[in-house]
């Protein structure tokens, strides 16, 4: 797993000392010597991850931090400040900052490769999700990038698992300030409850008494539902070894006891911050794949779907010698409700038809928009004389019922033409049967239109 570390340090002799640490770890590595020449660096993403000290002559590390942290084109970089600062208040400014962690001088070989690698997993997975959802803007799906640099990360869900009460009783007060929080004291419950309770973050004290915390954070990482829930975990402060463990199994960040109530909130936010970040990059991408296959005027699938899954529907039904039924619809005189109307009302229309159509077929069935006013309806297993029998219905729910336009203020009458089609040889070209279908059609509208005609007719 490698990634391109960037170390921002003044001091030459620091700067050459992690470049060997991280270099022996086969990382490539940059290095800058001011605030100024790392943001350059970070603005042109040639980084994954930074490295920062805090004393710097020209811009802190923390001042930095705060700008790369703040710009929408970098604030996914994750940064690690590095500092001989050691006090409670200073980490606490540091993760306020926006800082990812916050490690104290002299940082261990073990400590530093472990987090660097927790980070560039991390890294990979947004970077994945936003070239994935690299085309939501120019569809019409706003970035969460401009949201998540003004995000508080406070409100969220969290789920304290813990069996001590003394620790819990000291924990919840102080992280119910900014958030909702349940305690879970039966570890062997925890996984129920956080797979059924949509939390943000899951804190686990890996001093659970009866039971392996390290085994419960796995589990989270292996279960659907908890697989991207942030874990935050509280250990003992001779317990490196097994925070290092939990690090490689997916924890996301840590602390050690004493617990500072400062840097328990800054740490929470931090992880609420990012998960919302990431789930907005989720929705992205499912709202893009959706709108690639959606009509967006009517709900129902478009063309490109239509025809991707066409050829499918009809090998299945070749290979299992079922029958295959194609419905092609068109909207009567669609032109003339909009140059009476408007194209407004004829919106009405599309978007009503649309909804009539889903209440009269099944849920196996395809339904799609074709172009324009014209339809495609997909049957499996339904031979001819059933799905004439469902074009009747919907022939008669759209002639029997007028349709509100203008905001319902007015109603107009209208009617559909149907021409039926089905598979009738086996490894038959899907575009014969949709050809025969288009012919039916044509014959309805040539024989007066508001009428199902069948291509076997």
């Amino acid at each position: 797993m490698s990634a391109r570390i960037l170390v921002v340090d003044d001091v030459p002799a620091n700067v050459k000392l992690l470049e060997a640490r991280l270099s022996a770890e086969y990382f490539d590595v940059l290095t800058a010597s001011n605030g100024a020449e790392a943001l350059k660096i970070c603005s042109r993403a040639e980084c994954d991850i930074v490295l920062l000290d805090v004393m710097m002559p020209d811009i802190d590390g923390f001042e930095v931090c705060r700008r790369l942290k703040s710009d929408p084109s970098t604030h996914f970089i994750p940064v690690v400040i590095i500092t001989a600062l050691d006090s409670p208040a200073d980490r606490v400014r540091g993760l306020e900052a926006g800082a990812d962690d916050f490690l104290t001088k002299p940082v261990s070989d073990i400590v530093l490769i472990a987090r660097v690698r927790s980070l560039t997993r991390l890294k990979m997975m947004t970077d994945e999700l936003r070239m994935r959802a690299v085309t939501s803007l120019e569809i019409g799906v706003q970035a969460p990038e401009r949201s998540a640099v003004v995000d508080t990360g406070k409100g969220g869900r969290i789920l304290l698992v813990d069996d001590r009460a003394s620790s819990y009783e000291r924990l919840a007060p102080v992280l119910s300030a900014e958030h909702i929080v349940d305690v879970e004291t039966n570890p062997a419950e925890a996984l129920f409850h956080a797979a059924e309770g949509n939390y943000d973050l899951l804190i686990v004290s890996l001093g659970l008494e009866n039971f392996d915390g390290l085994r419960l954070c796995s589990q989270a990482r292996s279960l659907e539902r908890t697989r991207h829930v942030p874990i935050l975990a509280i250990a003992d402060a001779d317990n490196n070894t097994r925070l290092l463990r939990g690090l490689e199994i997916g924890v996301n960040d840590y602390l050690l006891r004493p617990v500072d109530k400062n840097e328990l909130l800054a740490r929470a936010r931090t992880q609420i911050r990012k998960r919302r970040y990431t789930d907005h990059l989720r929705d992205n991408v499912q709202n893009s794949i959706e709108m690639a296959i959606t009509d967006a005027l009517t709900g129902l699938h478009n063309r490109r779907y239509m025809e991707s899954h066409l050829a499918t529907l009809a090998e299945q039904a070749s290979s299992r010698g079922k029958a295959l039924a194609l419905m092609m619809l068109d909207i009567d005189f669609f032109k003339s409700i909009n140059d009476r109307y408007g194209h407004d009302a004829g919106d009405d229309v599309l978007r009503e038809f649309a909804v009539r159509i889903r209440k009269s077929i099944r849920g196996i069935d395809l339904a799609c928009r074709y172009g324009g006013e014209e339809f495609v309806i997909v049957m499996p297993e339904t031979d001819l004389h059933v799905a004439g029998m469902v074009a009747e219905r919907l022939r008669r729910s759209i002639a029997g019922e007028p349709f509100a336009i203008a905001k319902g203020t007015k109603l107009i009458e209208v009617t559909i033409s149907i021409g039926l089609s089905t598979l009738e040889v086996k490894g038959e070209a899907i575009a014969d049967v949709l050809k025969r279908a288009d012919n039916a059609l044509y014959r309805a509208k040539h024989d007066g239109r508001n009428r199902v005609v069948s291509a076997a007719a």
